[in-house]
């Protein structure tokens, strides 16, 4: 895919455009019938709109729908494959981030990880049915 787009009136195809508008991230940009979402995206200058879980800049990578690194939300649904999207007029694309799921992730894991440890020391440190009774009443129980 070319971020390049050939103006109709210097075109040898001699094709006549219908132009359309996408809001993307709040700002409207233009396109025409025929392109894709992620063309439109690319002749706007937008070269990416996803943000990997290692906080990595994501867009086209294959074009073709195979690798999703071109997933965004369109019109409220998420993980939408712009290469394979026509766009239509009036869509919405909002950028997605991985990042922050991914941070929620590991902020979870690390809570669990906590939870298990503490549970492990608890254990562990917890005196046994033998140990939690005083050494006075051991002899009361043995002498009966």
């Amino acid at each position: 895919m070319s971020s390049t787009v050939i103006p109709p009136d210097s075109d040898p195809v001699g094709r006549s455009d219908r132009p359309l508008s996408v809001v993307i991230d709040g700002t409207e940009v233009q396109g025409v019938h025929g392109q894709t979402l992620a063309s439109v995206l690319l002749a706007n200058d937008r070269p990416h709109w996803r943000t990997a879980p290692n906080g990595t800049a994501r867009g086209v990578f294959c074009g073709i729908g195979i690798c999703f690194d071109c997933v965004a939300t369109v019109n409220g649904v998420p993980d939408i494959r712009l290469c394979r999207r026509p766009a239509r007029d009036g869509d919405t694309v909002t950028t997605q981030s991985r990042v922050a799921a991914s941070a929620d992730r590991r902020a979870a894991l690390v809570a669990s990880e906590h939870q298990a440890e503490t549970m492990r020391q608890r254990t562990t440190d917890a005196p046994s049915a033998h140990e939690a009774v005083s050494p006075s009443e051991r002899t009361s129980e043995v002498r009966g």
